[in-house]
């Protein structure tokens, strides 16, 4: 199977469909970020990267069996400014649904970020699909909305794993700092910059792991004291492998997987293609 991923980052849809058990013959990815890219390469040595997506071309590629991308959300997100389609990242959207026509692949599968129903009717119209709405919280530690776009068959809601962050806090690490860049206050008024929806500590899910505030850093409640998260939790909150991004530095690593997807989420959604016709 040759598979095209736009916006591929550090190429979590490849460690999806290893751990769905899908075998692929060709991985083309679409990316510019370096670091992401740095990760991909160390990872996975065979990726054909082929750069900038709006200089992808349908006919310069082989036979493309599977489409995949997260389109940039910023311009999407209720956490953002909501611009849509102005905003110059979300117009990078039509360039999924170009490439999407372009190549004609039996299947695909486009990941964004919880947005106003209009702007998913938008996209619904240009797939020729409605998307399924899924929470990493239900095979995850955090609670990271999307919707998914895909025509792979048998897609479902998966059933929840029950996992919180007490499942991958590393309770030997007890570096407990108040951070410079602080604009919340805990019940006692100290300042501190923490997780505002990790309101049980441990025994909760965390907030979604994201890049856009404070450099990428999580503050999170832990053993009676406030700590950044490590790497290593946040890759087990994308359930990507630990130490997958050890080649790159911590800031790097947290933006890579703050960008990322919820692997195990994704795996869930190719496991509908292991009874096609590849």
């Amino acid at each position: 199977m040759n598979v095209l991923s736009l916006f591929d980052g550090m190429s979590c849809g490849q460690i999806a469909l290893e751990r769905a058990g899908i075998k692929v013959e060709n991985y083309f990815a679409s990316e510019i970020d370096k670091y992401a890219m740095t990760v991909t390469k160390h990872n996975y040595p065979n990726t054909k990267h082929i750069g900038d997506v709006t200089k992808v071309k349908g006919a310069d590629l082989p036979r493309i069996d599977l489409l995949i991308g997260g389109s940039p959300c910023q311009g999407f997100s209720f956490a953002g400014k909501q611009l849509n389609f102005n905003d110059p990242r979300s117009k990078l959207f039509f360039e999924f649904a170009r490439i999407l026509k372009e190549t004609k692949p039996k299947y695909f599968l486009l990941e964004n970020v919880r947005m106003k129903k209009e702007f998913v009717e938008v996209i619904n119209k240009h797939l020729g699909v409605e998307s399924i709405c899924i929470n990493s919280s239900s095979m995850s530690a955090q609670n990271r909305v999307r919707h998914y776009w895909t025509n792979i068959p048998n897609v479902t809601v998966p059933d929840d794993e029950n996992i919180f962050l007490d499942d991958i806090i590393d309770h030997t690490y007890k570096d407990y700092r108040i951070p410079k860049n602080w604009h919340l206050r805990v019940p006692d008024n100290r300042p501190l910059y923490c997780d505002p929806y990790n309101k049980k500590g441990i025994s909760d899910k965390s907030t979604a792991l994201r890049t856009n505030v404070n450099n990428g850093n999580m503050w999170v409640r832990v053993d009676g004291g406030y700590r950044n998260l490590t790497v290593r939790e946040a890759e087990l909150l994308q359930t990507v492998p630990v130490g997958f991004t050890n080649i790159i530095s911590e800031s790097q690593a947290k933006k890579c997987l703050g960008n990322g997807w919820t692997v195990d989420v994704i795996a869930h959604v190719f496991r509908g293609l292991l009874n096609e016709n590849l």
